[in-house]
């Protein structure tokens, strides 16, 4: 039974989505979930992009060093001198550092964008993987927009590639161009002619502009690719990069047809979904394969009573196998801290301090307060928000508003600073834009909200209600999140939190170089 490596470079790939930002502490809180998830490779960044970048890739590789032994810390570099040296600076301290090199290989990206001749596109790639080499032992080279270049060149290309040095070659359909036959044939043409591939992993890298990323990634190993590069939830460039969650049980599942493995633990899949989709804002629709709120569920009469007589006439998965807990936690205002800290171990989060666990405590009665039952939903939204929560420079203290049919909704706000406490009253279209309009005017802060969106965090009239937001602020892309059961508390939360994230100096440019998202 063959191994297939899990690449993951949602903190690279995922984090270039249009409207992520995150900092140092929410990408290594990620990468360590990752490290507990089992994949055999985190792609922690671009260490060129910006001083950010770096010092967070620096941080992922010392704290997944004393987190796995096994891990791989991978920095992408372009085919150039000064992005590859500070590549290796980024991962050095990492117990397995990796350097990630690319350069694109299409006909219109050598014409249009490099400028370069065929020739000069292998020398470039040559140096690269050489350089490369100087400074780890573990070099990938990529050839960008694999999927729309010529395959005898990327023969060439790949052969001189290994020859340097190269110890993973991939092979991106960057541009999510390609079906999954056409996809399979290259890479069996691939590993058919390419002298010495046979000694290095063939690497995929789909995305879903088409939506084939996933089985694409499928046809790749069924054709001979040994690691599959992908994201938490799919998240990524455009449409998004090939899921993890649904390639790994597709591999699982069906052992009988791949006869592959991986080293994922499957019962983590959930909780690292959950954090990822809090962190980043960026929400999984509900009928999304394996983590969607409506992958285990069944409302038909008919699908409800084949279920209760045996679970696999409608389940070719357990909830349970991704780490979802198939029943309700039930958890109310009348119970005691122990209770609460076993709810805790039960959902997977240890090693919180005792400071930590009084937090989550006293935040977890206020909720029992509002809600007659508590979910484990509700647990996991409270801990995720909280153990990323950044020094609160805000803190909202109060918010009232009025609104109705016929009437012009008006807010107020009370906020405390370190300044002392400051209260302001707002209309606006609606109560959420005249709370907004009140906090403006209390801060002077000038942000414009480039989106908005609500959710349900569990079921029912109580439920509690998460909004995410991104904001653009003085050059910099901030997301924000609150919890509350009142939508509209929410919505306040979630901009006093981008508040504090500019106060901590979160953020990143709102634009980007274009040469910088790939491959």
């Amino acid at each position: 039974m063959a191994h297939i490596k899990i690449f993951d470079t949602t903190l690279r790939d995922g984090e270039q989505s249009p409207g992520v930002a995150l900092n140092t502490k929410e990408k290594v809180e990620i990468a360590r979930q990752l490290a507990r998830l089992g994949v055999d490779v985190i792609e922690a960044g671009f260490p060129i992009a910006s001083e950010g970048d770096f010092q967070a890739v620096r941080e992922i590789a010392r704290a997944i060093r004393s987190e796995s032994e096994r891990v791989v810390v991978a920095g992408l570099a372009r085919a150039a001198r000064g992005d590859i040296e500070r590549a290796a600076e980024a991962v050095e301290k990492a117990a397995h550092p990796r350097i990630h090199t690319f350069i694109a290989t299409s006909p219109i990206h050598m014409e249009k964008k490099l400028q370069l001749s065929p020739d000069a596109v292998v020398e470039r790639a040559v140096q690269a993987v050489t350089l490369a080499k100087s400074f780890v032992d573990d070099v990938e080279f990529s050839a960008e927009d694999a999927g729309r270049s010529d395959p005898e060149f990327l023969v060439r290309i790949f052969t001189e590639a290994i020859r340097a040095g190269a110890t993973t070659i991939n092979v991106p359909d960057t541009v999510g161009y390609m079906m999954p036959w056409e996809y399979g044939a290259l890479i069996a043409h691939l590993r058919a002619t390419v002298p010495g591939i046979e000694n290095v992993d063939i690497s995929t890298h789909c995305h879903d502009d088409l939506g084939c990323a996933v089985i694409n990634s499928l046809a790749g190993v069924q054709n001979g690719a040994t690691q599959v590069e992908c994201t938490v939830n799919g998240i990524g460039e455009r449409a998004g990069n090939a899921s993890l969650e649904e390639v790994v049980m597709a591999l699982e599942t069906r052992k009988d047809y791949w006869g592959h493995m991986t080293a994922i633990d499957t019962t983590e899949i959930y909780r690292s979904s959950r954090l990822v989709a809090g962190l980043t804002g960026m929400l999984v629709p509900p009928n999304k394969a394996v983590v969607g709120d409506n992958a285990f569920a069944h409302e038909s009469g008919i699908h409800q009573d084949g279920v209760i007589k045996a679970l696999e006439t409608y389940e070719i998965m357990s909830a349970e196998t991704v780490g979802r807990s198939a029943g309700v936690l039930v958890m109310g205002k009348h119970s005691g801290r122990r209770a609460f800290r076993k709810s805790l171990a039960e959902l997977g989060y240890e090693g919180l301090s005792d400071d930590e666990i009084n937090v989550l405590f006293r935040r977890f009665k206020d909720l029992c307060d509002r809600k007659s039952h508590v979910t484990s939903e509700d647990i996991r939204a409270l801990v995720d928000a909280e153990t990323t929560r950044v020094p609160e420079t805000y803190q909202l203290l109060a918010v009232q508003f009025q609104s109705g049919t016929g009437m012009t909704p008006v807010a107020t706000v009370r906020l405390k600073t370190d300044t002392g406490v400051y209260e302001e009253a707002s209309t606006g279209d609606g109560p959420v834009d005249a709370i907004y309009h009140a906090i403006e005017r209390a801060t002077q802060l000038p942000i414009e909200l480039s989106s908005y969106e609500i959710r349900s965090v569990g079921a029912g009239k109580d439920a509690l209600g998460e909004v995410t937001i991104r904001v653009q602020s003085d050059g910099r892309t901030v997301h924000g999140r609150g919890l509350s059961t009142d939508v509209v508390e929410a919505s306040a939360r979630a901009y006093v939190d981008v508040l504090n994230k500019l106060a901590a100096g979160v953020g990143r440019p709102t634009a980007a170089t274009e040469e910088m998202t790939a491959p």
